[in-house]
């Protein structure tokens, strides 16, 4: 399986995945929608299964001594890995965030504890749709990205959104009483990201076997 991801990692990841798991770091930029950077967390996958429908990996995955399951395996592993490595890359330069620009974000939600729990949120709803849509057919990407980026995009805008409202500017904050208060959502995001790619990966397994190559 290592061995699997790591050509998953040099050769079907779409060098702009890379650079949308990089942007992560726009959370030290002022007035501006964090929420976008969900958003790029997701167009990264989509632009490397666009592309590897075009040079036909999963075609080419197929024919190595590997089982149906692996394939699938690998390709949400490297989807996971990117999604997990940009919200580490933001994590610094939102605590830099703090000391640099204390008067917060007027643009939307600060990038504080509830962020990361609603982003894990946002993230665990595009990848199970996009996913499970994708491998009924191993093809149709662009199908399988509209789907999935819509409600996505939904989520991102509840989120910036919904901060503005008196009732819930505690989850703008990044006042320690706040950000304890904030914490069950990190943890219910986390359950939540967790429960949908392991339903993801069965789903996507069982169709993917339909599938003929």
């Amino acid at each position: 399986m290592f061995n699997l991801l790591i050509k998953e990692l040099r050769l079907a990841a779409h060098p702009n995945l890379y650079i949308f798991t990089f942007l992560g770091v726009l959370v030290i930029v002022p007035a501006y929608p964090y929420g976008m950077v969900f958003l790029f967390g997701c167009l990264g996958p989509y632009i490397t299964f666009m592309y590897g429908r075009e040079t036909q990996d999963i075609y080419y995955t197929a024919l190595l001594p590997v089982k149906k399951s692996d394939v699938v395996k690998a390709k949400m592993l490297l989807v996971v890995l990117a999604q997990m490595t940009q919200l580490a890359i933001s994590l610094p330069f939102a605590f830099l965030r703090v000391g640099v620009l204390p008067q917060g974000n007027p643009a939307g939600i600060e990038a504080n504890v509830a962020f990361y729990g609603f982003g894990l949120i946002i993230y665990a709803v595009f990848n199970w749709i996009f996913l499970t849509t994708f491998f009924k057919t191993a093809y149709k990407v662009g199908k399988a990205f509209l789907s999935a980026i819509i409600p996505a995009t939904l989520l991102v805008l509840a989120m910036e959104v919904v901060v503005h409202f008196p009732r819930f500017t505690w989850l703008d904050s990044i006042e320690p009483a706040d950000l304890l208060r904030q914490l069950p959502l990190l943890l219910f995001g986390m359950v939540v990201y967790a429960a949908a790619m392991y339903s993801a990966y069965k789903i996507s397994v069982k169709r993917f076997e339909a599938v003929d190559l």
